[in-house]
Parts: C-alpha cells; structure tokens; sequence
C-alpha cells in the first residue's frame, strides 16, 4: 500500500505494513523480498508502480470480500498486499530515490485504501450483515479516520508541529481492524462466538478515533494560539524599535 514515505522524501506516520510487521519482522521479511525488489528493478517496474498495485490489491480484498461476509480471505488477500510497502520501499532504497511525489502518492493511496476496508464493512453491515448501526459506525471510523489524517496535515500547512500522537492514529486504526476480521471470518469455519469480535473492533476504533480527533484539535488550537502570541510579542518590539 505504498512504499514507506521516509523512503521517498519525508518522514511520516506508520503505513500498514510498517504497522502489521514488527522491527524484527520487518528486517527478515526485507531480506527475503530484497532479490525480488531488485528482479522487479530489472524488469524496469517502479516503485510507484508497485505502490498502486498494491493499493489495487488492497481495495480488491476489501470491496469483493467484505461485502459478502467472507471477513477471512478479505483480510488474508489485504495482508498480502501488505508486503508491497516493503517491496517498494525496498526498490526505492535500492534505486536511490528519494521524492516528495512518492511520499505524496503513498500518503494520497493510503487514503484510498483506508477507505476501501472500511468501506467494505459498511457494505457488509448495510445488506448481509442487516446492522445499520454497525454501518454507521463503520461509516464513522472511515470518516474519522480522513478528518484525524487532516488535522494533522493542515495543522502543519499553517506551520504548526502538532507535536501529538493521539489515541489511535492510522495503524492502530487498520491492525485492531483487520486481526479483528479475520479472526471473526473463522466464524465460517465453525469457530464459536467470534464473529462478534469485528463489531468489537469497529466500536473501539471508532471511540479512539473521536478521541484522537479531539486531541489533536485541542493541540492545534494551543499551538496556534502560542504562535500568534509569539508573532505579537514579535509585532510589538519590531514597532518599538521602529519608533526609538
């Protein structure tokens, strides 16, 4: 689903695949797909290339199994396209490159991708699932999940840091979502009670993602606040010393 942003020009929240394998996982799964990244440099494929296929990948998984109530292979296939933020930053590292258009093509695919799962439970719920609470709150957790992305990317347009993590911020956001449905998807396989795992899950995102929301509110506001008053306080001895 991207290739990591650091990668490509800028460093940057965790993407899934950062998310969903740990630092161990990672330097193991990174030596096993270096000779594919580099098979896939000598085939003259791109890392953006690799980006959107594994965006593609991503939405397929989510928009043509979750619809349907078949949460376990959704989430398997959206895993599997997972290991693209490894292969392309992989091929990036490997090529050199580093970009502000690759870190901007993550970020805006990542996005895309976000809202393809969540997307898929509201599907689910709104015929199969026949929940429209649970729609709604999958609506919600997709909503919530652009706006919180927002905050923080206007809150830095205007030259705030907005120095705060939140509660749940993206990855939390899509790994409590997906280890949720796929193991409520084994429900087809005669497990017992798990299917209740995803609604769970739905619900918890989406008070941690209103919670995360109000915090970094509350953190742009202070910020901005601060900044004006510094830009006062500077206003006023530039005046000062204009008229000594």
């Amino acid at each position: 689903m991207g290739q990591p942003v650091a990668s490509r020009g800028r460093a940057a929240t965790p993407t899934l695949g950062k998310a969903m394998l740990n630092k161990y996982a990672r330097a193991f799964f990174t030596r096993v797909l270096t000779p594919f990244a580099a098979f896939l440099i000598r085939r003259g494929v791109s890392p953006d290339t690799v980006t959107i296929l594994g965006t593609a990948g991503v939405i397929a998984g989510a928009l043509v199994f979750y619809p349907r109530g078949e949460f376990f292979w959704g989430t398997i296939v959206i895993t599997l396209f997972v290991f693209s933020d490894l292969v392309d930053g992989n091929m990036a590292r490997q090529l050199g490159r580093s970009s502000r258009w690759g870190a901007f093509l993550d970020s805006t695919l990542d996005r895309v991708a976000d809202g393809a799962i969540f997307g898929g439970f509201a599907l689910w719920y709104a015929g199969g699932g026949n929940d429209l609470v649970l729609c709604a709150v999958s609506i919600f957790c997709l909503t919530s999940g652009q706006v919180v992305s927002y905050t923080k990317a206007r809150g830095e347009s205007i030259g705030l840091p907005v120095a705060v993590n939140g509660l749940i911020e993206r990855a939390e956001r899509l790994v409590i979502s997906l280890v949720a449905a796929g193991l409520a998807g084994m429900h087809a396989f005669g497990v017992p009670g798990i299917q209740y795992l995803l609604p769970v899950a739905l619900w918890i995102v989406a008070v941690g993602s209103l919670i995360t929301l109000i915090q970094r509110v509350v953190t742009v506001r202070r910020e901005s606040a601060e900044a004006d008053e510094a830009d006062a306080r500077g206003n006023t001895a530039r005046n000062s010393e204009a008229t000594s």
